[in-house]
């Protein structure tokens, strides 16, 4: 039997979107059970069948960034961008259960100590710098900003390399961030409403979910899940590389679907290193990914900053170069890269 890609499912009574404010235990075992129920009852067939392989890759969509009193909810112009996003993502998945092939969700993970992190840097006083500040070359070359020297290690050479290629790549300055996404803490976790969704995936489509951790080398930011900002240190050794492997399984998915959080920054630059390495095998490659629009928000902080501007002009050259910007209640069979 071939999958209708004109139906949508229905979405499962448990399903709450006004759970998805919240954090809690998924119960698993239950989820389990009702996902077995809904494949027969819907006549969901193994993912393995599947004639159109269609991944979908969810950005960093975890508590951190996706509630409102974590350290960095992604609120966008509305305040509530990261919770709405998450309520259509939880519907989509749902509502496309029978062709979703894989689920990627990508993992932003940290540590204490790492170069985006107040306690790496010191002032003269012997002070760390407060969350959103921004270090440039100049900072560090005149020792406005540099490396603390209680963590044990000289990095004051690697430090001014580091700020000046990521000054070279035209890219936002070094940002200290707010301690986020501590590996081992509940902010790392999942949003449980879409950790739900997709674990109800894996059961009804025998589709293991492939979490991919990115961002815990300690040297550099890591905002791609493709790609960290710096490979290499100021001798030219390589400090880590590329994600290849992710890279080219993705690109051998028939449509790569991406969304998650936050649209300026980690989507904008997964995607931009997505396009990136298309450009260098076949630009009409680029048809086939589609970037759900109404489930990313960029980082809006009010008052401090707004990169909204930046974002929405992300996505506009993605467009431009042949991806396909949709909106979560659009039919997979609208997807113009699939094999009917």
């Amino acid at each position: 039997m071939t999958t209708n890609l004109n139906n949508f499912l229905p979405i499962p009574s448990f399903f709450d979107s006004q759970k998805v404010y919240h954090y809690w235990a998924v119960p698993y075992h239950e989820r389990a059970r009702e996902a077995s129920e809904w494949a027969k009852k819907y006549n969901i067939k193994p993912a393995y069948d599947d004639k159109n392989r269609i991944c979908l890759l969810i950005i960093d969509a975890q508590n951190t960034f996706c509630l409102p009193e974590f350290e960095l909810f992604v609120g966008g112009r509305s305040g509530r961008g990261a919770i709405d996003d998450n309520i259509r993502l939880c519907e989509f998945i749902y509502r496309n259960l029978k062709t979703i092939t894989t689920i990627i969700p990508t993992m932003d993970t940290h540590t204490a100590i790492q170069i985006f992190h107040p306690i790496f840097w010191v002032n003269e006083a012997g002070e760390n710098p407060q969350p959103m500040t921004m270090i440039s070359y100049s900072d560090v070359e005149n020792k406005v900003w540099r490396v603390n020297p209680a963590l044990g290690n000289n990095l004051d050479n690697y430090a001014l390399h580091y700020v000046q290629k990521i000054s070279e790549q035209g890219k936002y300055l070094l940002t200290i961030w707010p301690y986020h996404s501590m590996l081992g803490g509940i902010g790392h976790a999942l949003v449980s409403a879409l950790e739900e969704a997709i674990f109800f995936h894996s059961i009804a489509r025998k589709s293991q979910t492939q979490f991919e951790l990115k961002g815990e080398n300690i040297l550099t930011e890591n905002y791609s899940v493709f790609r960290p900002e710096i490979l290499d240190d100021h001798q030219g050794q390589p400090i880590t590389q590329k994600n290849s492997r992710l890279l080219q399984q993705v690109l051998d998915y028939d449509a790569v679907i991406i969304a998650g959080q936050a649209k300026s920054h980690c989507v904008a630059w997964t995607i931009e290193d997505l396009l990136k390495e298309i450009m260098t095998r076949d630009p009409n490659l680029a048809k086939k990914v589609y970037l759900l629009e109404d489930c990313t928000s960029p980082v809006v902080v009010p008052g401090v900053v707004d990169f909204t501007p930046q974002a929405d002009a992300a996505f506009q050259r993605f467009a431009e170069n042949g991806m396909n910007i949709v909106r979560s209640n659009m039919k997979l069979a609208d997807f113009s890269f699939l094999k009917l």
